[in-house]
């Protein structure tokens, strides 16, 4: 096997009764005793700001040792040489990673990603890199990275790809029984999306990426209505969720995420067609925000008193 080592409070009353109990709050900050950072961005152009801030994490300039793995595109090869001339360009040492599932169990491959400081993921489509890594030793090598200290990123699929289950951005339509790519989320309903598991950096969480760009608040909140442990996260363009050790969420960017909590929400009853939710709370986070997942404690920039 070898390397391709590449130089280059909302409410929701669409129908039914409601659970009579609310769930008890989950608890998804980082249990895990990872040492590292999540760097998640939701897709679109990157700031010189946010770039150079993932260098400093993967330990600075001289330093860094980024892994790119830019198996989400088929464009891998292009791909992956132009994040390395950026990421090279502000001091890094870089490496592209383009391996498929049968060599991503190499021991070449767990030794050259046992030496980075950070690993990122390009944008594509998310299938294609969970169906390369998933299970693979490159996998777990990377986890054991992040576990030892090593900043997480990806942008777009690269985001998609961080919680433990994943929107894969196909969907069902009534009558079908296999899952289709589509551009419209016209509908808020139960069995609509296909959920996969994901990598499985960022738990009691799903991310959606390109949110307010494209407009995904319904494909969001029927995944989260239909999973309500799991915090909905959707980050827009240009825009990062920052998971630092002790599990607090901070926003940094040109735009903002929205998180969908449905933990203490009542919802139609699982058995009913129709999907219908009370006290779903919603977060609008700006750049500056923090957000504390365990209780869904905000705090905002600049923030003033409602009616203000």
């Amino acid at each position: 096997m070898r390397i391709r080592n590449i130089v280059a409070s909302l409410v929701l009353a669409l129908g039914c009764s409601a659970n009579p109990s609310p769930s008890p709050l989950a608890a998804p900050a980082n249990t895990s005793g990872a040492r590292g950072t999540l760097f998640i961005v939701g897709g679109g152009a990157q700031s010189p700001e946010l770039v150079q801030r993932f260098v400093d994490l993967a330990g600075g300039a001289g330093k860094a040792r980024i892994a790119i793995l830019p198996m989400a595109t088929s464009d891998a090869v292009e791909t992956g040489a132009e994040k390395k001339a950026q990421l090279d360009s502000l001091g890094a040492q870089s490496f592209v990673v383009n391996v498929t599932r049968s060599q991503a169990d190499a021991d070449s491959v767990v030794r050259l990603l046992g030496t980075a400081t950070g690993i990122w993921f390009p944008g594509g489509d998310q299938s294609l890199l969970t169906a390369a890594l998933q299970g693979s030793a490159a996998l777990r090598a990377i986890h054991e990275r992040y576990l030892a200290g090593a900043v997480v990123g990806g942008t777009s699929a690269g985001a998609a790809v961080m919680s433990d289950s994943m929107i894969t951005g196909n969907q069902f339509w009534p009558g079908m029984t296999t899952a289709v790519d589509s551009p419209s989320y016209s509908r808020i309903t139960r069995h609509a999306l296909e959920i996969i598991p994901g990598l499985g950096f960022l738990h009691g969480a799903i991310v959606d990426q390109h949110f307010i760009r494209r407009q995904r608040s319904n494909r969001l909140i029927s995944v989260v209505l239909e999973r309500p442990s799991l915090l909905g996260v959707g980050i827009d363009e240009g825009t990062v969720l920052m998971v630092t050790p002790d599990g607090m969420w901070s926003v940094l960017g040109r735009s903002a995420i929205v998180v969908f909590d449905a933990r203490n929400a009542n919802i139609t009853r699982v058995g009913s067609p129709l999907l219908g939710a009370t006290n779903v709370r919603v977060s609008v986070l700006p750049a500056g925000s923090t957000y504390e997942p365990r209780s869904g404690a905000v705090t905002l920039p600049n923030a003033a008193q409602a009616g203000r």
